[in-house]
C-alpha cells in the first residue's frame, strides 16, 4: 500500500469581504510519499488558496487536513508552526531570502529553529544539500550577491534542509527565465525519483505540469481533472 502523505477531505472556503464568496467547493484529494503532483488552473481558480490551506498557514476553512495521516485541522497556531517547520519545505516564486545572511546560513535557519540537531550538525546538512543542488560554491557568499536562479536554489535547499515529508511550491519556477525554470524541474524530477520526496507544486507553467507525476486542475474553486 502507497502511504499517503497529505489528504484533503471535503475542503471548503469562503471570503467575507464584506460579502461572502465561497471560493474552493468540496476538495478532496490525497498525495503519496514520493509523488511529484502539479496543480494547474487559471490565475483566480483558487489554487494558492489551497495551498496556504494544505500547508496549515490557514485554518479558516471547513472540512479536514491531514499530514502524514495526522489531523491537522482543529490545532492551535503554535502547534501548526513546529508541525510545519519539522514535516513541511516552502518554495515559492519569490525566494524570501534574507539578504544580510550567507547562502548557508539561510539553508541553515528551518534547522536551527526545529533544534533537533546541533548548530554544527544543521552545518553540515545544509553543506549536503548545497552540494546535491550544485552551489556548494556559493556557501559563503551574502544571499544578496548570488543570481536568481542561484537564489531559487538556495530555497529549495533550504526546504530540504529538515527532510520534510512534502516539499509545498507556489509558482517556484514563475519569476525565473527558461533555463533556470528547466534546472529547478529538473531538481524537482530527482528529488521525486531518487530521493522519493513529495511534491505538491502549483504552476501556471503547461510544459512543468505536464512532465510530472500527476495533474490536478481547478477551475472556480473546484478540481475538475485529476
Amino acid at each position: 500500500m502507497p502511504e499517503t502523505i497529505l489528504e484533503a477531505r471535503h475542503i471548503n472556503k469562503s471570503f467575507h469581504d464584506p460579502v461572502t464568496v465561497q471560493v474552493l467547493h468540496d476538495i478532496t484529494f490525497s498525495v503519496n510519499k514520493g509523488e511529484f503532483v502539479s496543480v494547474i488552473g487559471k490565475s483566480g481558480c483558487g489554487k494558492s488558496t489551497l495551498l496556504y490551506i494544505l500547508s496549515t498557514m490557514d485554518t479558516d476553512y471547513n472540512g479536514e487536513l491531514l499530514i502524514d495521516q495526522e489531523v491537522m485541522t482543529g490545532r492551535k497556531d503554535v502547534e501548526l508552526a513546529a508541525i510545519r517547520n519539522e514535516k513541511i519545505g516552502f518554495v515559492f516564486q519569490f525566494h524570501y531570502l534574507l539578504n544580510e545572511f550567507t547562502v548557508l546560513r539561510n539553508v541553515m535557519l528551518p534547522g536551527l529553529r526545529l533544534a533537533r540537531y546541533s548548530a554544527q550538525e544543521v552545518e553540515h546538512r545544509a553543506m549536503e544539500r548545497l552540494k546535491m543542488l550544485g552551489i556548494d560554491h556559493l556557501a559563503d557568499k551574502a544571499a544578496y550577491r548570488v543570481s536568481g536562479g542561484e537564489k531559487q536554489r538556495v530555497a529549495i535547499a533550504r526546504a530540504l534542509i529538515n527532510d520534510p515529508h512534502i516539499i509545498m511550491g507556489d509558482e517556484p519556477t514563475g519569476n525565473l527565465d527558461m533555463r533556470n525554470s528547466e534546472m529547478v524541474f529538473e531538481i524537482f524530477k530527482e528529488l521525486a525519483e531518487v530521493h522519493n520526496q513529495t511534491l505538491l507544486i502549483v504552476t501556471h507553467d503547461p510544459g512543468f505540469a505536464e512532465r510530472s507525476g500527476r495533474i490536478i486542475e481547478m477551475e472556480d474553486g473546484r478540481i475538475i481533472r485529476m
